[in-house]
């Protein structure tokens, strides 16, 4: 079962998504550490897309298309993967479909992880992180115990350079302009599950496991 779980940044994806690996079986499969991993291993495919990168040029979608798949077919992936980062346009979710179909696969639900802006931009921008441990709260919701120190390792807790206010709002307005198209593209399929992510982890957690569990009846 191959499951794509999209989002505007803030929504949750990444938390969720390592939850759902744990509760379903299916592999969480973020296309972002795929995409350092493959450039760091310097792979045939890493190789190839670090060529464009060191350019300043995006990378095309076939390469990146090309990583997943090569992630997908290995042993841990045989109960299928939940997808977290990719596909972000029409175009990437038409090549990814095209893509799997010739391995005899598809793509069997997209599920929609909703939250309200102001929501989002609070998440995003009290984001801090530690510097030695990397564990990640929130000013706003999840703030370590001392402030500006982290509880497990006692290292400081800094903001990133793109985790504030200015930046979250462009996050947003990028992210709706560039993905919106993709979304009603899988409305329009039938393949469309919206799951409000404005609740406590737990009980979104509950609700995204049980839309899977409904569609692999």
């Amino acid at each position: 079962m191959n499951v794509i779980l999209v989002g505007p940044p803030g929504a949750g994806k990444g938390t969720q998504a390592k939850a759902l690996e744990a509760r379903t079986g299916l592999k969480h499969i973020a296309s972002g550490d795929l995409f350092r991993r493959a450039m760091r291993e310097e792979t045939e495919l890493g190789l190839l897309a670090r060529s464009y990168v060191d350019r300043g040029e995006l990378v095309p979608d076939e390469v990146v298309i090309g990583m997943i798949l090569e992630r997908i077919f290995q042993p841990d992936c045989a109960a299928g993967v939940i997808f977290d980062g990719f596909p972000r346009t029409k175009e990437q979710a038409r090549a990814l479909e095209e893509s799997l179909q010739e391995h005899g696969q598809s793509i069997d639900a997209v599920i929609y992880l909703t939250a309200p802006r102001h929501i989002l931009l609070r998440r995003i921008a009290g984001r801090v992180t530690c510097r030695g441990c990397q564990a990640s709260y929130n000013i706003y919701y999840s703030p370590p115990i001392e402030e500006g120190v982290c509880d497990r390792c006692g290292d400081e807790v800094y903001e990133r350079s793109d985790d504030n206010w200015a930046t979250a709002k462009h996050r947003l307005d990028v992210y709706l302009k560039q993905t919106l198209p993709m979304i009603e593209h899988y409305r329009e399929v039938q393949l469309l599950h919206e799951i409000n992510g404005d609740d406590y982890i737990e009980h979104v957690t509950e609700k995204l496991a049980g839309e899977i569990a409904a569609q692999n009846t």
